[in-house]
């Protein structure tokens, strides 16, 4: 969503500031702009649209000045217009903001009623008011940031700059992610590594509470009273050419077809000869792991579907009950937590922000621990869970999740199978399920080379306007992926169901205008499902079917098509079909012109709720 960089520098900063911000467009956003402090003046640009509106803006008139913040804005609170773009000013003062104020209506009136005029819709010029008032008042920019955000309810990740102060710029967070850039004689914050990668390696992981005051020289960190507080220096593992496009058309091509290495990668000694290695999810994971009775796994989109793939694949082979929730819904209902439950929370980002209050929640809802699968390994998610495993997906720009999903797969397998082997799983069993995920790679790379026939496919779905996606069991979490990825990129309305329903209300909308994509490879409903199929069939619906290599399907080619997945196994089949209902969609977005990267209304990485 949202993005932040800001910088003090003995160099103009703003060429800095730009390059920042386009490192942080694949987040999802809507406008964009800098505000610079130069010889005692507030110096802004902003524009709606894309990064390269707002630069050309500057570029056709810049400006110099050493200290500056700047943002890339998914709109909340007004519209998306330049108004309403960040940096917010107010008096002296100039904000860029992360996050949702819950009580700026109230914050708002009151200043109104003390004179205060606003010129935006939003809830960050209530912020850059308020510090501007204590200002006035003769405080210090970091006490009145401290006395402003004491006041605020909601989420927050800020950086500030006074017109006076012209040296400094503080920040603070709460619910939000901030961090700090060290150089040399300049010192940087920003929301995301990756902003500030081209400048640094060197980073600090603001905490909940901290407020932050950067100049060239000094990085100060205080809690809320105002106490002084020391963070760990962290070196990033993230470089410069990490999101480098290469010659692929799309970054969601490119990261589909990165996939065979980053889940080799998520597996690299974590999964050995004989099974998987001890404790891979933390020390002594293997003893807790031991005592669990039943797992609740929480997550938001394309990782809650991982979540379901991964309750089939427990249930299973460990015969623990596994429950998957919503994370935006776990957090306002009353939890029943049997005893010895695992809590995993599953997320790209490691900063969705409902998927990061649930696990605070469950830390003090009693659980025998809480687990995190997560792609960042410097995330608030990861540094606040009991036990993790990090899926070195590497990168992933574009929005619709791709590689990222596979390697969660990849890392629930690896949990299914621990579970598994600590709770009577047959060892001759056991080992036929390594194997099968140790050959998973190479599987994807085959499923991989049906690109050219997805591509052909793909023409039949320009003219649509909804498409239906059928799976049975471990399939159907599959299904909802494919037709999460359809909906996202190409704006295809798409739904999934298991196939067992179509019956009951899904079976009234097809016909020959419907494409019905079903994920059918081999196992012991394959019978079941190809009766549904029968159905759509016997009502005109247009069949694309991805079968395995079963005699059973041949005749599916006689109404629709026919794709032969060679899915490894049934263990990794879930992993293997999905990949190419990514193609599918990607290519369909391609042949409609939409922004595939970059859908319109989403962002990468939800940072509020």
């Amino acid at each position: 969503m949202c993005g932040i960089v800001a910088a003090v520098a003995q160099r103009d900063v703003a060429p800095l500031l730009i390059v920042g911000l386009k490192a942080l467009e694949y987040r999802g956003y809507d406008s964009s702009g800098i505000a610079v402090l130069h010889a005692g003046k507030l110096l802004r640009v902003r524009a709606k649209g894309k990064v390269r509106e707002m630069e050309a803006r500057y570029l056709a008139d810049p400006f110099p000045g050493g200290t500056g913040i700047a943002h890339t804005r998914w709109a909340t609170h007004g519209v998306p217009s330049e108004g309403n773009a960040h940096p917010q000013v107010s008096g002296r003062v100039a904000i860029v903001h992360n996050g949702i104020i819950e009580n700026h209506v109230p914050l708002r009136a009151a200043l109104q009623a003390r004179g205060r005029a606003f010129s935006s819709e939003t809830d960050t010029e209530v912020i850059a008011a308020l510090v501007d008032e204590r200002l006035a008042t003769g405080m210090d920019l970091r006490d009145a940031v401290l006395a402003t955000v004491r006041e605020l309810e909601g989420a927050y990740a800020i950086a500030v700059l006074d017109r006076d102060a012209p040296d400094c710029i503080v920040g603070a967070r709460r619910g939000a992610p901030l961090l700090v850039g060290l150089g040399i004689g300049e010192n940087f914050l920003g929301s995301d590594a990756q902003a500030l990668i081209q400048v640094t390696n060197r980073m600090v992981y603001l905490e909940e509470g901290d407020v932050v005051e950067i100049t060239r020289g000094s990085v100060r960190i205080c809690s809320l009273d105002g106490t002084p507080v020391e963070r760990a220096e962290q070196e990033s593992e993230l470089s410069m050419d990490a999101a480098d496009r290469g010659s692929y058309r799309h970054y969601m091509q490119k990261e589909i077809f990165e996939q065979p290495r980053a889940i080799a990668d998520t597996l690299e000694a974590r999964l050995g000869e004989h099974g998987v290695l001890p404790n891979i999810f933390g020390i002594d994971s293997d003893e807790l792991l031991f005592q669990v009775r039943s797992v609740h796994i929480v997550a938001c989109g394309t990782s809650y579907n991982a979540g379901l793939v991964a309750r089939y694949w427990i249930e299973a082979l460990a015969r623990l009950p596994v429950s998957v929730e919503v994370a935006s819904e776990y957090r306002y209902r009353h939890v029943v937590v049997p005893a010895d439950s695992l809590f995993v929370a599953i997320s790209q980002s490691g900063e969705t922000a409902d998927t990061l209050a649930a696990t605070r929640e469950a830390r003090q809802r009693g659980y025998l621990g809480t687990l995190v699968i997560c792609n960042s390994p410097e995330s608030s998610l990861v540094r606040e869970a009991d036990l993790k495993l990090l899926t070195r997906a590497g990168v992933e720009v574009g929005v619709a999740s791709t590689k990222a999903f596979t390697t969660q797969l990849a890392a629930l397998a690896l949990l299914a199978l621990e579970l598994a082997r600590h709770h009577g799983l047959e060892p001759s069993r056991y080992r036929e399920l390594c194997a099968q995920l140790q050959h998973l790679p190479a599987a994807v790379n085959r499923a991989l080379e049906l690109e050219p026939a997805i591509v052909e496919l793909a023409a039949e779905f320009i003219p649509r306007q909804h498409a239906l996606f059928l799976g049975r069991g471990v399939q159907y979490p599959v299904a909802l992926e494919g037709a999460l990825k359809l909906k996202e990129i190409s704006y295809i309305h798409a739904e999934a169901y298991p196939a067992g329903e179509l019956k009951h209300g899904p079976l009234a909308l097809v016909d020959e205008d419907m494409p019905v994509v079903a994920v059918a490879p081999n196992g012991p409903l394959l019978d079941k499902l190809k009766s549904n199929l029968q159905e759509v069939r016997a009502r005109g619906g247009r069949l694309i079917v991805f079968a395995d290599g079963d005699a059973r399907m041949d005749d599916m080619a006689d109404q629709g098509v026919l794709l032969r997945v060679a899915s490894g196994g049934d263990f990794i089949a879930p992993v293997v079909f999905t990949v190419p209902l990514q193609l599918l969609a990607y290519h369909v977005a391609v042949q409609r012109g939409t922004d595939v990267d970059q859908p319109r209304n989403l962002a990468k990485s939800v940072t509020v709720e």
